[in-house]
């Protein structure tokens, strides 16, 4: 009951709204008939850009001739900036070979890769360490790996 009320309300409003613009367009046309008859006792005074009156009165009022504004700087610029600039020279191969079908996957892998290898280290280095403790004699451990890395020769 209250939203047909609100409804009827707002219609209400509505209907007061459009009777008052309906007013104010009734007073500006009585408005501008009144005025129409001013206006035409003051018209503008013509202005001549392109025209040239035959009439000497009229020759007053047109507008002297506009002379070209200067664009050889400008053209100038515009043909500076066009100019390509240095071609390079030499051809990057890289650039012009084209990929590998795998490469996206690839790319996309690195970030994993690099995670599992640090956790490679981390557990081959938790091995080494527990085969280290098992072995009750560390300091036998310890040369015994010397003594190997001396009976090794260097290639180099």
């Amino acid at each position: 009951m209250a939203a047909l009320n609100t409804l009827e309300e707002e219609s209400l409003k509505r209907k007061q709204r459009l009777q008052e613009l309906r007013n104010k367009r009734q007073k500006v046309s009585d408005e501008s008939a009144t005025s129409e008859l001013s206006e035409s006792e003051k018209l503008p005074k013509p202005i001549f850009r392109n025209y040239i009156p035959s009439d000497d009165l009229l020759k007053e009022s047109t507008l002297p001739k506009a002379k070209p504004a200067k664009v050889e700087d400008q053209i100038q610029d515009q043909l500076e900036s066009a100019k390509p600039s240095a071609l390079v020279d030499e051809v990057d191969l890289i650039n012009l070979a084209p990929r590998k079908p795998d490469w996206d996957l690839k790319r996309d892998i690195t970030k994993k890769l690099e995670k599992l290898e640090k956790r490679t280290q981390r557990a081959i280095v938790e091995l080494i360490r527990e085969r280290l403790e098992s072995s009750k004699d560390l300091a036998e451990v310890v040369s015994v790996v010397a003594s190997r890395d001396e009976s090794v020769p260097d290639d180099e």
